[in-house]
């Protein structure tokens, strides 16, 4: 079984990943920035401190005896970033921090790279019965996005020729257990019984559940199939935002508070408010076609989308009861 480096590792998404490697039975290796952050990884994991993602990181300690290295660290969006250049901010860490890991890499004679991205990658939006596919050209939204097709593309070259293989993931929202951002206030909103005026909304959204993802990842580390490629990957059921509520306030037992409301007038009020970007969430489209992974690594998500609610909503509801 190959030893795997997980950078990001006591995030959202690298946490579940580490304990679903583990109960793969791979060796896991992890890069943390902290002791305080080395605390939050599960048991039997190594961990390497190397601070933050930057061109400078050593990656020496961490990349020793690695095969596989899943990149997951990253500056993420943020909604009020009070950096006086963000987009120089993103790149510095996101591109000219990620090349340096990957030299490092192939100069340790790493074998795969797996690095996951953005659809955003893809673009803010699509038409209805026109989800994003691979082929799409690229349309990145914003500068973190853009950060991450840079470094899609800095990777491509870097590992062209090279024996290190490179695949790449670009997902949607990620929901789950420990959820933060968008989708944990959704699910706060709903639980909290208020009404939301979203019952006129006519779009489709593509999800992915925490466990699917790490499913994907898990695969993709190991499959000889998935070398050189890249992947658009979701739950493969697409709902729009009255359903999604809809659905979450199933998993939590109780009925879903949806009254009318005029979408353009939503849109016009968040614009004047400057709350565009989260107006665009709830009331716009964006969807995926992840069929590509299915036909070549026969790949299928192994929970349904109710499923990943359902648990969301349990471990949320646990969270509250510890509050």
């Amino acid at each position: 079984m190959p030893r795997i480096l997980v950078t990001g590792a006591s995030g959202f998404v690298g946490q579940a990943l580490c304990r679903r490697l583990i109960a793969d039975g791979h060796t896991v290796a992890a890069s943390v920035r902290s002791t305080e952050s080395a605390s939050a990884l599960p048991s039997g994991i190594a961990a390497s401190f190397t601070h933050l993602l930057s061109p400078e990181t050593d990656w020496s300690q961490a990349l020793y005896g690695v095969d596989v290295v899943v990149h997951l660290a990253a500056r993420v969006h943020v909604m009020h970033d009070t950096a006086e250049d963000p987009l120089s901010e993103f790149r510095h860490v996101n591109v000219e921090g990620t090349r340096r890991l990957a030299d490092s890499a192939l100069a340790s004679g790493v074998k795969r790279f797996v690095f996951l991205s953005t659809i955003g990658v893809n673009g803010n939006g699509t038409a209805p019965g026109k989800p994003f596919i691979e082929q799409d050209e690229p349309a990145p939204h914003n500068d973190y996005s853009r950060s991450k097709l840079e470094a899609e593309e800095m990777l491509r070259k870097l590992t062209a020729g090279s024996a290190m293989e490179l695949v790449i993931l670009r997902a949607p929202l990620v929901y789950g257990p420990a959820n933060p951002g968008n989708a944990l206030l959704l699910f706060r909103a709903v639980q909290s019984r208020r009404p939301l005026p979203l019952a006129s909304v006519r779009n489709w959204r593509s999800l992915i559940y925490l466990g699917n993802l790490t499913d994907a990842i898990a695969l993709c580390c190991t499959d000889s199939r998935a070398a050189g490629e890249m992947y658009l990957v979701s739950d493969g059921e697409d709902v729009s935002t009255p359903e999604l509520i809809r659905r979450i306030a199933a998993a939590f037992g109780i009925p879903a508070r949806l009254i009318p409301f005029p979408p353009a007038l939503m849109s016009f009020a968040a614009a004047v408010l400057g709350k565009r970007a989260a107006a665009d969430r709830l009331l716009g489209s964006l969807t995926v076609n992840s069929s590509k992974i299915g036909r070549d690594l026969s790949w299928h998500p192994p929970f349904t989308m109710q499923q990943g609610l359902a648990d969301t909503a349990q471990w949320f509801l646990k969270k509250k009861g510890r509050m």
